[in-house]
């Protein structure tokens, strides 16, 4: 019997399980890593199922949405990973400096352009995860004109967070759509 206080149990039942599988002790690399993973899995989870309707939007006047949830951490990846870590000068992907809200403004139902996004995103994890896998250690550095000097650790921590804060995002968004609801 699941607790009557929980509005939700675990979101897609057991694929929603296995994105929190990894260490809870040991190597850091390993748990940050691993942490990144589940909350990269949870953004992919939530918006699971869906086509045209990842593009509806949250309230009015935001432009927020799942689609554009999927195009902003695309660029975020690229800008910590490809831009600051591996010093690359790489276009932005759907942001510019006329339309910062690019990610989220140009997000509509075109399949093509969903179908789009996905394929960005992935590469950009990928990029982030070969990246990381070959990086000697987490002091590994990079400079941002934000932040100053950051390391591969920080950079981590982050992307942690910047995932953990839209996939909450992500949360009302889904269940908006489709009454969906669930960690």
């Amino acid at each position: 019997m699941s607790d009557p206080t929980r509005r939700g149990e675990l979101f897609g039942g057991a694929d929603g399980a296995r994105r929190f599988t990894g260490p809870t002790t040991g190597d850091e690399r390993r748990m940050l890593v691993d942490v990144l993973r589940a909350q990269r899995a949870t953004l992919r989870l939530k918006c699971s199922g869906l086509g045209p309707e990842l593009s509806l939007r949250s309230v009015e006047p935001s432009t927020l949405s799942l689609l554009g949830l999927v195009r902003h951490l695309a660029e975020v990846e690229r800008r910590w990973f490809r831009r600051v870590l591996a010093g690359q000068d790489p276009p932005a992907l759907f942001s510019s400096t006329a339309d910062p809200d690019g990610d989220f403004d140009g997000a509509t139902d075109d399949p093509g352009g969903i179908a789009a996004a996905w394929e960005t995103w992935r590469t950009e994890v990928a990029f982030a995860e070969q990246f990381v896998a070959e990086a000697p250690d987490l002091d590994v550095e990079g400079d941002d004109s934000w932040r100053g000097t950051v390391s591969l650790r920080w950079v981590l921590i982050h992307m942690i967070e910047e995932y953990a804060r839209h996939n909450g995002h992500a949360d009302l968004l889904r269940e908006r759509i489709d009454g969906a609801i669930g960690i």
